[in-house]
């Protein structure tokens, strides 16, 4: 499982745990995740997430 980064506020999606509260269930790849879904912290697009490495 692999953790993705928001660039603008540091907000990070871990697949393993996903983010229940936005529907999205644990163990949910990134790549599964709509193109249109937006940071719930900052509202930035997907596409400013980079991989992190923990």
């Amino acid at each position: 499982m692999k953790k993705w980064q928001c660039i603008v506020c540091g907000f990070i999606y871990d697949e393993a745990v996903g983010l229940p509260e936005e529907g999205i269930t644990a163990g949910t790849a990134w790549a599964d995740i709509p193109e249109d879904w937006a940071c719930p912290d900052c509202g930035v697009a997907k596409a400013d997430f980079d991989m992190v490495e923990v």
